[in-house]
């Protein structure tokens, strides 16, 4: 099991606390800090420094950020084991999560590459808001699927894949952040991605990649550029990797279109003035009309929108 963690001192401790209490019984836990600026190393430390059970423990502390997919990569590379559990800072992994997975996997005789499950919605306190359903992955059984269907809905928190898909597709893409999406694409090219359609984690609201509802035009400009060069980079490692697969034109055309789309808000908010930012709606023409223009609104008059959030701030407020 890989526990991610950045700048998460005020939930690490329950984090670890649910990697210590599987009950599966041959379990390594890696714990990676990368390189947070507050207590959350020393409270790593500390959590584990007395801990005498049957699980074998690794801290590792990078000494500079590298990264969500940065800090998985060099953790699995310091992991051993076939099957790879990951777990975020800001999560807990219920007990029986491992021996669930585990169970499944060798009843299908090690065949899955990737396996998700559902997860608990909760918040700061600790408040259940429901389970997270997320795509059944097994109704993806190519990368035809993958693009025809759209992207499954995943997320890594409650995510185990396999050693040989890390080993096969040589690990994960410096500058990644979504390696959830990233590692389930593998695995649907490799036709053995599957859902546990249970909870197993409990996911808690407010992480680091967790959306926020945006009651501003600043607010959705903030969204919009927030992961432009992680999803770019992502979006080609997808393209590439569709490539080498030999994926149909229709799927190499889907994600190349986007990626497109990641470079069109990119550059239109790079753009210096009005004409500039014109052309780059032009010389991105297989875009949509409507998002173009939207885009462009947001880049070049964001006041235009100020009654819209204003209704929007005001409907939000009774809820």
């Amino acid at each position: 099991m890989l526990l991610i963690c950045f700048n998460q001192e005020n939930s690490i401790d329950a984090a670890i606390d649910g990697a210590l209490a599987q009950d599966y019984p041959n379990l390594e836990i890696v714990i990676s800090d990368d390189a947070s600026a507050d207590n959350t190393y020393l409270r790593i430390c500390d959590r584990v420094k007395d801990y005498e059970g049957p699980h074998t423990i690794k801290v590792l502390r990078n000494p500079k950020n590298m990264g969500i997919g940065g800090n998985l990569d060099q953790a699995v590379r310091q992991s051993h084991g076939a099957l790879i559990f990951i777990a975020a800072g800001d999560d807990v992994s219920l007990p029986h999560r491992i021996s669930t997975v585990v169970t499944h996997w060798l009843e299908n005789d090690c065949k899955p590459n990737l396996i998700a499950a559902y997860l608990n919605d909760i918040d700061a306190s600790d408040q259940f808001h429901g389970v997270i359903r997320i795509s059944d992955l097994s109704i993806y059984e190519s990368l035809e699927d993958w693009s025809r269907r759209g992207p499954p809905h995943v997320i890594g928190a409650a995510q185990a894949w396999t050693r040989r898909l890390f080993d096969e597709f040589g690990g994960i893409p410096n500058g990644v952040v979504g390696e959830d999406m990233v590692m389930a694409f593998r695995a649907i090219a490799s036709g053995s991605a599957v859902t546990l359609p249970i909870p197993l984690v409990n996911y808690r609201r407010g992480g680091i990649t967790s959306q926020r509802k945006s009651l501003s035009a600043a607010d959705v400009i903030k969204g919009l550029r927030r992961k432009l060069g992680s999803s770019q980079t992502e979006l080609r490692c997808l393209l590439k990797e569709a490539h080498e697969a030999g994926a149909s034109q229709y799927t190499l055309s889907f994600i190349a279109h986007k990626l497109d789309k990641e470079v069109f808000i990119e550059r239109i908010f790079r753009a210096r003035n009005t004409s500039a930012k014109l052309r780059v709606c032009y010389l991105h023409s297989q875009q949509a009309v409507d998002f173009r223009i939207r885009i462009f609104v947001y880049a070049a008059a964001p006041w235009l929108l100020a009654p819209f959030f204003c209704i929007k701030r005001m409907r939000y407020r009774k809820l």
